[in-house]
Parts: structure tokens; C-alpha cells; sequence
């Protein structure tokens, strides 16, 4: 067991307590505790339907933003995403690397760069995005689409928690 939890520590991935072994306490009637979970496991199928494209769910999230607004300045695709700045240098350097973005100078400012797709990352996008697609059936088929359409709305309600009318916060 515990070279099991050690490897699935070390692949980044949380394992779960055994099912009626562990008392939780208030956790489990803790709304962050729950949505926590159920990110994991949301996750896990992330990974595993993504796994031979070598594509972590951050990295998915660039991709769509750049694709959806190329030329975008990276702290303004960061800022969009949440990611800091520092590790976002790094994630575009990765994709750079494996040839999928571009950073060219942005116009009007010399210190910055605009991102765009590649070839390569477009034609990578599309097949992408039909793996999302078919994550998100299988979130929708665990739910019930109905569910899942609630759930959505309730979520990007809940995601604007503390953020002002103008939508910042």
C-alpha cells in the first residue's frame, strides 16, 4: 500500500481514503472539501484520456485561450487563466518547445511577446478538443445532463464568489 501511495504521489495524482474506513468529520459537509474531490476525479479522467498527448489540464487551458485569441500578450492569456506568472513562462516555454506555440513580439510593445498556434498546434488543437469532448460526456453521462447543467451554472456562479460587478476582483 504504501509503495502504491508513494508512486501516486509521484505521478501527482492524490489517492483516495478507503470508502467507510475513515471518518471525515465535518469534511465531508464541507462544500471545498467536496468540490476538491470531485476535481480529482475529474482530473484522473483528464489525465488518463489525455495521457498520449502528454497533456496536463493547464497546458490544454493555454492552448484554448491562445487558439480562441491569437496574439493575446502572455500576462494577458496568464492573468485570463490565473496562472502565475513565473509558472506560466514555464508552460509556454514547454509548448514552444514541443513546437505548438510561437511567441512573437507584441506590436506597440517591445518587452512583450504575443503568442500564437503553430501549424503543428493547431492541427493538435483539433484533435483535443474532440478528447475534451468526450471527457466532458463522460462527466455528463455520470450526472445526468440535466444535473450537469445545473451544476455548470451553479459553478460559474459560484466562481465569481468575491469578485466585483465588473467581473474582477
Amino acid at each position: 500500500m504504501r509503495t502504491a501511495l508513494r508512486r501516486t504521489k509521484a505521478a501527482g495524482a492524490e489517492e483516495s481514503a478507503p470508502t467507510g474506513r475513515v471518518d471525515f468529520g465535518p469534511l465531508d459537509r464541507r462544500l471545498g472539501y467536496v468540490l476538491r474531490r470531485a476535481q480529482m476525479a475529474v482530473f484522473r479522467d483528464f489525465f488518463a484520456a489525455f495521457e498520449a498527448f502528454d497533456i496536463r489540464p493547464a497546458q490544454y487551458s493555454i492552448l484554448t485561450v491562445i487558439e480562441c485569441n491569437p496574439g493575446l500578450k502572455q500576462s494577458e492569456v496568464s492573468e485570463a487563466l490565473g496562472i502565475q506568472r513565473t509558472n506560466f513562462v514555464a508552460m509556454v516555454d514547454e509548448l514552444q518547445r514541443r513546437g505548438l506555440v510561437r511567441r512573437d513580439p507584441a506590436p506597440n510593445d517591445r518587452r512583450s511577446y504575443a503568442l500564437v498556434l503553430t501549424e503543428k498546434g493547431r492541427r493538435l488543437m483539433s484533435e483535443l478538443h474532440e478528447v475534451a469532448e468526450r471527457h466532458e460526456q463522460r462527466i455528463a453521462d455520470t450526472l445526468g445532463a440535466d444535473a450537469r447543467e445545473r451544476m455548470f451554472a451553479e459553478l460559474k456562479t459560484l466562481a465569481t464568489m468575491g469578485k466585483g460587478e465588473s467581473g474582477e476582483g
